[in-house]
């Protein structure tokens, strides 16, 4: 599933490699569908990994949060990071215990991670995050202050060193086991938007961007 025939050793996909994909379009389609990534890193030798939400810019990824918080100290100071998304699509009942699996999307991005210093680019990556999560919420929302932005902290990580793993289809068992009496096959799974709730001091009538909201999955 390759289009690119040199991920560095650290990004190729050892296990499973014919699941691998380098392809900048495709680990963006990933990216662009989820919500959440995961960011490791290690800070005074002790490993963390945080949840966060994040936005992508072409090939920069940005993510964000209070300039007072432990994992934004430690990685404006140019720690090397790895982040992860994963979209899972499916859970595979195999006729074996062993074989059974899930049918996932996942990306892997190695770098470092740098503080966003210029104003202009300290909002428009706070818009790519909003954008991210909800299209035209931006424009309808009141802009971030003075304060507000001195009290967060944004960086950015290139999209330079990534690969993705996908798995899809159906159950794979060993051949003998194809007798065993149990249902076999895939439960898909999808994320789903559900109707909004109004705050009860809301007087506004919902928006157009609400109504048609959704998620693309595949």
């Amino acid at each position: 599933m390759s289009s690119n025939p040199n991920p560095t050793t650290r990004t190729r996909v050892v296990r499973e490699p014919q699941r691998a994909v380098y392809d900048r379009d495709a680990v963006n389609q990933i990216l662009d569908e989820g919500f959440l990534c995961h960011v490791g890193f290690v800070a005074d030798g002790q490993p963390y990994v945080i949840p966060t939400s994040y936005g992508r810019d072409g090939n920069a990824l940005y993510i964000h949060g209070s300039a007072a918080s432990r994992m934004l100290r430690h990685l404006d100071q140019g720690v090397l990071v790895c982040i992860t998304v994963t979209l899972l699509d499916g859970l595979v009942l195999a006729r074996s215990i062993f074989n059974h699996s899930m049918n996932y999307r996942s990306v892997v991005i190695l770098g470092t991670a740098t503080l966003v210093n210029d104003p202009a680019e300290k909002i428009a990556a706070l818009r790519a995050l909003s954008e991210h999560i909800l299209p035209h919420r931006w424009d309808d929302s009141r802009q971030p202050n003075e304060k507000e932005l001195k009290a967060t902290s944004v960086l950015r990580i290139p999209l330079e060193e990534f690969s993705a793993k996908v798995r899809g289809g159906p159950p794979v068992d060993d051949e003998e086991d194809y007798s065993f009496p149990t249902w076999a096959g895939v439960i898909p799974l999808e994320m789903k938007v559900g109707s909004p709730i109004p705050d009860e001091r809301c007087q506004r009538e919902l928006p157009a961007y609400l109504h048609n909201y959704s998620r693309k999955t595949r």
